[in-house]
């Protein structure tokens, strides 16, 4: 595998996930190039070896091993003329928020906060504030199936925090926006307050991987799940944050299985108290 980038066997992925769980996969790839990729995919699908995209890893919980290769994509193209920005796939989306907000465009400042790539955020219509990708996007660039092509937003279905580019396994490649022109020092000031809100509401100093549970219509799984009594109930390293309920931190060398056992209990708690069902907002990977 090595003519496809560069491998690392038997690999720690503590530092490729925003939980920082211990977790190890049989190989580690990094791959710079769509062509790279697309050969990869099709050699692992010939020899029957699975395998997944790792961005960020901050929306996922990994397994404490994975039997297969875990491909970790450094596709970062910045094109930017005038309102229309192109990039990667693996570019920070809140990197990409802030330069916009300096170069005086409107439309990503509510994603300053966002630690995902873009790749992944796309992949899961990420959303804050009310607003999301979706509206922004003038085409991507994917892989589907082993093939290249460019497609919009017409061309797949999406609702909050979902799009069915997941649900066929299509890959990001590159997405182009279109923005707005604004005034930089108040888009400036947007991001300095939720910034200062974010920091006072959220367990920041612990590893995490975001809000676990989607919002039910109608109500906030922060609240249901404090409701509950359950902030601050820890099972091994994994522990309900005292700060804001819908968050899950790893206080002390939290497992894959302390995560996925205390998310089961949240759900099972809920349910009991007001009969509603969470929807997990994270992947697991199994």
């Amino acid at each position: 595998m090595k003519k496809f980038g560069r491998v690392i066997n038997n690999a720690s992925l503590k530092n490729y996930n925003t939980y920082k769980i211990d977790a190890r996969c049989k190989y580690l790839i990094f791959i710079n190039d769509q062509n790279k990729l697309r050969d990869l995919l099709d050699y692992l699908n010939k020899i029957s070896v699975k395998y997944f995209i790792l961005g960020n890893g901050s929306n996922i919980i990994l397994p404490d091993y994975y039997d297969g290769v875990v491909i970790k994509l450094e596709l970062n193209p910045f094109f930017i003329e005038s309102n229309t920005i192109t990039v990667g796939a693996s570019y920070m989306l809140n990197k990409l928020a802030n330069i916009t907000v300096k170069e005086s465009l409107k439309g990503l400042e509510w994603a300053a906060g966002i630690p995902g790539t873009v790749g992944g955020s796309v992949i899961g219509n990420a959303s804050c504030y009310e607003e999301s990708l979706m509206p922004l996007i003038i085409k991507l660039e994917v892989l589907d199936n082993g093939v290249l092509k460019t497609i919009t937003t017409n061309d797949f279905n999406y609702s909050y925090r979902h799009t069915t580019l997941k649900d066929d396994k299509i890959i990001i490649l590159k997405a182009t926006f279109k923005l707005d022109s604004g005034n930089k020092e108040e888009l400036l000031e947007i991001i300095k307050d939720r910034t200062k809100k974010r920091v006072g509401s959220q367990p920041l100093e612990y590893p995490s991987a975001g809000s676990v549970f989607k919002n039910p219509e109608g109500y906030f799984a922060g609240k249901l799940i404090e409701d509950s009594g359950l902030k601050g109930y820890r099972l091994g390293g994994a522990e309900i944050s005292e700060k804001h309920a819908n968050f899950i931190i790893n206080k002390e060398d939290a497992t894959s299985q302390d995560i996925k056992a205390l998310i089961k209990y949240i759900r099972n708690k809920v349910f009991e108290k007001y009969g509603i069902n969470l929807i997990l907002e994270q992947e697991i990977i199994n």
